[in-house]
């Protein structure tokens, strides 16, 4: 008699995930920022001396969603924070490897969002027009990572991400740094963040 494969994963908070039937009882956020600060963007396809990582690329994508919606509800930044969340256990698949594994990735990143979502506070599926706006920074996002980081050209960059509005990026640079103070930092904003929730 199979015995059938194990489909949890023990966190450093001591927590049982349960994949397919994730709970939010079962998500810290000291587990996602120290899954996302060790998860390499772009395969770690990046330069520099250390991988440009999802907990990075987190701060960055909710640093232009409150550029792109000026003052935006407190819990609609934490959601642009915690859009890529679910990484932090199924790790980053860029996008031609997601479409290559179909809709089983897009059905478990679900399960893992709404989990989160609750556990934080937010509703289980985002509004719509909250999720645009998402995905907009997130656009920015690749476009940034793309040219001053994974090699790619302007012209290359703008034909698959978009061309940014410049006044969004104005003055923002990415930074590498170690995964300890990345992971610090996601947590310190989380906490500001989860402070003022309104």
């Amino acid at each position: 008699m199979a015995t059938q494969a194990r489909a949890w994963q023990r966190m450093l908070s001591g927590r049982r995930l349960d994949l397919l039937d994730p709970t939010p009882v079962d998500i810290e956020v000291e587990d996602i920022a120290h899954g996302l600060a060790f998860v390499a963007r772009w395969n770690g396809q990046t330069h520099g001396d250390f991988a440009y990582s999802v907990a990075e690329h987190s701060l960055l994508v909710e640093t232009l969603f409150t550029r792109i919606w000026t003052s935006p509800p407190v819990r609609w930044q934490l959601a642009a924070l915690l859009h890529d969340a679910p990484e932090y256990v199924i790790g980053d698949m860029i996008s031609p490897v997601k479409a290559a594994v179909g809709p089983g990735y897009g059905d478990l990143d679900q399960r893992l969002t709404a989990a989160i979502h609750i556990r934080f506070g937010l509703p289980a599926v985002l509004p719509v027009q909250v999720k645009k706006q998402i995905k907009k920074a997130d656009q920015v996002s690749a476009w940034m990572e793309a040219t001053q980081l994974a090699g790619f050209s302007v012209a290359e960059a703008n034909k698959l991400f978009g061309k940014p509005d410049q006044s969004l990026i104005s003055g923002l640079r990415l930074h590498l740094r170690p995964p300890t103070e990345v992971r610090a930092a996601y947590t310190a904003r989380h906490a500001e963040l989860m402070a003022t929730l309104d």
